[in-house]
């Protein structure tokens, strides 16, 4: 089993920042991708970054690309999702994700939540104007 544990939510005004933390428990292993998705008030869940844990595979999803990064400190089991020049459009409920194979073995791409097997219990941004 795999243990996936966000911090970094809060309330922030538009225009800040935000750095968001995963950090991984238990059989990592398991966790070869990790994935940030978020979901706002009667959307659906979307996908916003993919990162493998080798380094290999990283991708950010169009509606975030320039604002949002993605990095790991392996060391520490965590990785990041490091928000900039937010809008009140972010405020949503964020969760990282992972599974240990790449989405491509489930047919479907990596920003579609079905890819992952392991969820972690979220964290909420809220963004003012």
């Amino acid at each position: 089993q795999v243990q996936l544990v966000e911090s970094g939510g809060g309330s922030v005004q538009a225009g800040g920042s935000l750095r968001l933390s995963c950090a991984a428990s238990g059989y990592t292993v398991n966790a070869k991708y990790i994935a940030w998705f978020r979901q706002a008030e009667g959307k659906e869940r979307e996908g916003l970054a993919v990162v493998s844990r080798d380094g290999s595979t990283a991708d950010i999803g169009d509606s975030v690309k320039g604002r949002f990064t993605v990095s790991q400190d392996n060391d520490r089991n965590t990785v990041y999702l490091q928000m900039n020049s937010l809008e009140p459009e972010d405020t949503a409920i964020y969760y990282c994700a992972a599974d240990e194979q790449w989405s491509a073995v489930y047919g479907v791409p990596w920003y579609l939540a079905r890819a992952y097997k392991y969820w972690g219990q979220g964290t909420q941004v809220t963004v003012s104007s």
